[in-house]
């Protein structure tokens, strides 16, 4: 068995698929979010952009307060914001359940997690396609999620980079080696392909946009897909 398949078959807990709002119709956006809970999404995930840390400007608290009025699944909030702690408080009013911060976006890391906690909410941290793991070597138990951008952030649609394939794996043996029990996301080109190849490398929470709201097979089709593509290989 090679050592990615055995990373794989050795999860203990079930995938994550957390469906970005991104790749929705906004027009219809209280359906979208509607059709993919009852086709199999475990969280939404709602990317916040402020057109400083990323080059595009999306959505901040009035969408995640829509998407709480649309749903009862856990709002998974990405803020890819300068400054983010100063967002916490109202993204916390918004309804959200978890908080993920880039790791080049905070010069206090450690002291915006234990902020994100203290409002009773899920605290994550997020890098980018050239920042090496050991940025978050010294927070990995104080975090609930990791999130490896699989394509430099801004833009849904992009094509996975296959490099950060050997991050992912290198963050898995480094929750592992922690003791942590914190989820490892990967956000960006994630498909069935890809993320059949991002599974066996470690992850267990994927984000997926296109592959899920714009699927030929309709979104519950795209759930469908991705879901058989990450689950784990049967044990034998």
């Amino acid at each position: 068995m090679s050592a990615t398949v055995s990373l794989r078959v050795q999860m203990a807990t079930s995938p994550i698929l957390s469906a970005s709002i991104l790749a929705a119709d906004f027009a219809r956006l209280g359906d979208e979010i509607r059709v993919a809970a009852e086709g199999g999404a475990d969280w939404i995930h709602i990317d916040v952009m402020d057109g400083h840390l990323v080059p595009n400007l999306t959505m901040g608290p009035v969408i995640v307060e829509a998407c709480r009025r649309a749903t009862t699944l856990p709002l998974d909030v990405h803020l890819m914001v300068e400054r983010p702690e100063a967002l916490f408080p109202a993204f916390a009013e918004a309804g959200a359940d978890s908080l993920t911060v880039h790791v080049e976006a905070t010069a206090h890391l450690h002291r915006a997690l234990q902020a994100i906690r203290g409002l009773g909410l899920r605290a994550g941290v997020a890098i980018n396609p050239a920042t090496p793991p050991v940025a978050v070597a010294e927070v990995l138990n104080e975090v609930d999620l990791v999130l490896v951008m699989t394509v430099n952030p801004g833009y849904s649609g992009q094509a996975f980079l296959p490099a950060c394939l050997d991050k992912v794996r290198r963050v898995r043996h480094m929750l592992d080696a922690a003791g942590s029990a914190a989820r490892l996301q990967v956000d960006g080109g994630i498909d069935a392909n890809t993320g059949t190849q991002a599974a066996e490398s470690g992850a267990d929470v994927f984000v997926a946009a296109q592959a899920i709201f714009r699927h030929p097979d309709g979104i519950a089709g795209g759930l469908r897909a991705l879901r058989q593509a990450v689950e784990p290989a049967p044990a034998g």
